[in-house]
């Protein structure tokens, strides 16, 4: 059945059925009937448009989507980002060229949400066995004997059941398939929320580059957007913080941009006039100890929820889609009475194969995060030191900066080294 066609009320067998088709699940469904295995995807949107958008993809990201077979197709929409720059007080402190990392893939790159969705629904949708089903809601998870066997969904046409060998759970952070699973999480708020608004770029910014902005404990994170003419600005508020900040009024807003981008605050004409034209993100991390149950396993988001530092939502998304769909279709292969083993352990191997890049994610965000909230003058001045460090030592940076943006590669060249060194 084509992408997009809905069946009537009833039962659709599949072999996966994927709850979410954002990043994680569309490029689960491609790694996945590109091995022949049938794969239907239920998700609640239509058209694409989904409430949360991370554009900017790792070095690493990119790579993953060459061997997914679109980055080609989606260059023309994609910005390639050349520098990451960092002031603090006002000073430049560190600029960083991604051209000088040793790796084959180099460059982050900023590609709008529903460009790399649309995509990715494209490329699997010339492969038999994918089935798209937008406006679908699931409702409820089927289990039989224990064991989940499917879901249960609402939308166009009336309930529905699709019975799958495998359901893959990848409604992003607040989904609820998770806890019904029985895979809870631990919440963990961080001390701050994000205000996102969008303005237009300076002229003087000619080179993409990801731009911090850094004034004791306030920071500001600014992003280029794939279109070249408009930017992403995240301002740091204290948790709970945007009421007394809405309570100010917006010309408060404005002037947080003055001190923190002042180049953004050249045109009055174009700040926000109202608080409609911002969007809060509320930060938190999600502990999930375990990502597999009979029958389901959870990825993306729903797995292991990050804060935006450093964007890792949408690549680690990918990472999990690329290690767990080869397992699955090598568990799906097996026609014997024991492929409902099979399956649970290769969802068992993928979260030992995904377990660590997400654990060293997680720690790298709460180390910069950490560095962000130094308010005394003392620490601020430390905090300028370690940046220059940075600057100037290419074994701090490969420290330190390699694992938020190459970290697959590095693994890979590691591996590579001491197989060498083996033989």
């Amino acid at each position: 059945m084509p992408a997009g066609d809905t069946p009537d009320t009833g039962v659709l067998e599949t072999d996966v059925c994927v709850v979410g088709g954002g990043p994680a699940g569309l490029a689960l469904a491609l790694g996945l009937v590109r091995r022949g295995v049938r794969t239907t995807v239920l998700e609640r949107s239509t058209g694409g448009q989904r409430e949360l958008r991370g554009e900017s993809l790792s070095p690493d990201s990119v790579r993953l989507l060459d061997r997914f077979g679109v980055l080609e197709r989606l260059r023309a929409d994609a910005l390639t980002v050349h520098r990451l720059e960092v002031a603090d007080a006002g000073r430049p402190v560190l600029s960083i060229d991604f051209a000088r990392f040793p790796y084959a893939y180099r460059h982050p790159m900023e590609i709008p949400q529903p460009r790399l969705l649309a995509e990715l629904t494209t490329a699997a949708a010339r492969e038999p066995g994918f089935r798209l089903l937008p406006g679908r809601t699931a409702t409820g998870l089927w289990r039989e004997a224990g064991r989940v066997v499917g879901v249960r969904a609402a939308g166009p046409g009336g309930p529905l059941r699709v019975r799958a060998a495998l359901t893959a759970v990848a409604e992003g952070r607040f989904g609820r398939l998770r806890e019904e699973a029985g895979l809870p999480a631990t919440v963990r708020p961080l001390r701050r929320d994000v205000l996102w608004l969008r303005l237009p770029r300076p002229a003087a910014w000619t080179e993409p580059a990801y731009r911090i902005r850094i004034h004791r404990d306030r920071h500001a994170l600014v992003l280029p957007d794939a279109n070249g003419s408009t930017v992403r600005v995240g301002f740091s508020l204290p948790k709970r913080g945007l009421r007394a900040l809405r309570a100010a009024g917006i010309t408060t807003l404005h002037e947080r941009l003055r001190e923190l981008v002042p180049e953004l605050a050249d045109r009055p004409e174009a700040l926000p006039g109202d608080w409609s034209q911002t969007a809060l993100l509320d930060i938190f991390t999600a502990d999930v100890p375990v990502w597999h149950a009979p029958g389901a396993v959870l990825l993306g988001d729903a797995a292991h929820t990050l804060s935006p530092v450093l964007g890792q939502g949408v690549n680690h998304a990918l990472g999990d889609a690329a290690v767990l769909a080869p397992l699955v279709a090598g568990a799906l292969g097996d026609s014997r009475p024991g492929r409902a083993r099979a399956v649970d352990a290769a969802t068992a191997a993928y979260q030992r194969g995904r377990a660590r890049a997400v654990a060293d994610s997680h720690r790298l965000q709460c180390r910069q995060e950490r560095v962000f909230t130094w308010s005394s003058r003392p620490a601020a001045a430390a905090r300028r030191t370690v940046y220059r460090a940075l600057q100037t030592s290419p074994r701090l940076r490969a420290r330190v900066l390699e694992p938020a943006y190459f970290a697959a590669q590095r693994g890979e060249r590691a591996d590579r080294a001491h197989e060498e060194e083996r033989t």
